[in-house]
């Protein structure tokens, strides 16, 4: 009790002083090395490099590295310009342009961030121009960026494989079909929205032109094409991918469409480098963290606490992701994986529930947290994309937060939905 005690009040009162999260993770690790009288700088140290010294890590780099190549490089407006093609001509046809362009892009670069500062630099200002409730545009892009981490390849995945010694492969390809649903699910909502507020019709497109879009991001779609088909087919592995999508986006950004310059090279490097930086850090400080938590058996102690109901796996997992529910309002995906991926990972393992379908349902709850206020990470993306308040996103995201709740109710009750596929693939 002490332990845990410990562990939340300094972590909480770090956060709740504007600390980092990061050093707030640190400082966390060490109260419990004193209040074990296990301190030793040394020790410290050695977590702290073991945190992102791991090869599997590799692939965060990459893929960050990939996300920012899309980004400049042309690859993501062609892909929503393909989307925009076929389906623009609908009523709201824009909105179901970022919901097709979400789940393409998602297959390419992993990062709810990159994703959703693509498709609201892009699709913003056409919404606006067309008249859209500045509200649900917003909060549809941001619902939509969070598919990013839920169809491969995926960071968060890379990341919770790492730290409860999980097959990132199986994470990967798990999220495969929930992330098409969650598609549909956007869908419905948005259909539901565009009906309600008689939203602007976009001109049908001549299948010529739509031809034409498709030819040119053909080498766009490529991408997901070779990484997917190299998993599943064992060439590589998820480390591999990730390399392999990086070169692949660099080879097309520069050889192919030719927007990405050897000046422009150098900020994109730069962005990517910067944003590992901060990731590895949180690696690095979360690993100093779980160990302690290790030692302190603070697992157990939980297990204890969850006695009554590890015997019913439904019930467990209910709980479990309304927990995950109120932690995302507060903290960012990265860090309530690192933090608490290792202490939940056991308590699924004694409850009797399949590692990979409870490690894709922690990162899809912490998904949602992207998208819950008041951190909202992916809601500060748009609403510093799109120059507008934090409220008027929060208002628009409503309709979408509703339905990825349900989707997460669905999921816990049919968890065949998850693991159903992968007896198929494997």
């Amino acid at each position: 009790m002490v332990v845990t005690l410990i562990f939340l009040s300094v972590l909480i009162g770090g956060m709740v002083i504007g600390m980092p999260i990061a050093h707030a993770l640190v400082l966390t690790g060490v109260a419990l090395m004193w209040h074990l009288d296990f301190f030793d700088t040394q020790l410290l140290a050695q977590n702290l490099q073991a945190g992102f010294d791991n090869f599997p890590l590799l692939a965060v780099p990459f893929f960050i590295l990939a996300g920012e190549l899309m980004n400049a490089g042309g690859l993501s407006r062609r892909i929503i310009d393909l989307a925009s093609a076929f389906v623009g001509h609908i009523r709201g046809g824009l909105g179901y342009v970022a919901i097709g362009a979400a789940v393409l892009l998602a297959s390419m670069s992993g990062s709810a961030i990159a994703d959703t500062a693509a498709l609201a630099t892009i699709l913003l200002p056409m919404m606006r121009e067309q008249k859209y409730p500045d509200s649900y545009g917003a909060g549809l892009l941001a619902s939509g960026g969070i598919i990013a981490p839920i169809i491969p390849p995926s960071m968060p995945f890379v990341i919770y494989g790492v730290t409860t010694n999980t097959s990132i492969s199986k994470l990967f390809l798990s999220g495969l079909v929930p992330g098409l649903i969650m598609g549909a699910f956007l869908i419905c909502a948005w259909r539901w929205i565009a009906r309600k507020h008689q939203l602007a019709q976009g001109a049908r497109v001549p299948w010529g032109a739509r031809m034409k879009a498709l030819a040119h991001s053909f080498w766009a779609l490529m991408m997901p094409v070779i990484i997917l088909g190299g998993l599943r087919g064992g060439i590589f592995t998820p480390t591999e991918a990730a390399v392999v999508a990086a070169v692949y986006a660099l080879l097309v950004s520069m050889l192919v469409y030719r927007e990405l310059s050897l000046a422009g090279l150098y900020a994109v490097f730069l962005g990517a480098a910067k944003t590992t930086a901060v990731v590895m850090f949180l690696c690095g400080a979360a690993t100093v963290t779980a160990y302690m938590i290790t030692l302190a058996d603070l697992p157990n102690l939980l297990a204890d606490t969850f006695a009554s109901v590890l015997g019913s796996p439904m019930l467990f997992m209910a709980l479990m992701m309304l927990f995950l529910l109120v932690v995302g309002t507060a903290m960012d995906l990265t860090p309530t994986i690192l933090i608490f991926g290792p202490v939940c990972a056991p308590l699924a393992a004694r409850a009797g529930i399949d590692p990979v379908y409870f490690g894709f349902m922690f990162v899809y709850v912490g998904c949602i947290g992207l998208i819950t206020p008041p951190v909202g990470t992916v809601q500060n993306v748009v609403a510093g994309v799109g120059r507008m308040r934090m409220e008027t996103v929060i208002k628009g995201t409503s309709p979408f937060l509703i339905a990825y709740v349900l989707l997460a109710m669905l999921l816990v009750v049919f968890p065949q939905i998850v693991t159903a596929p992968l007896k198929w693939m494997y």
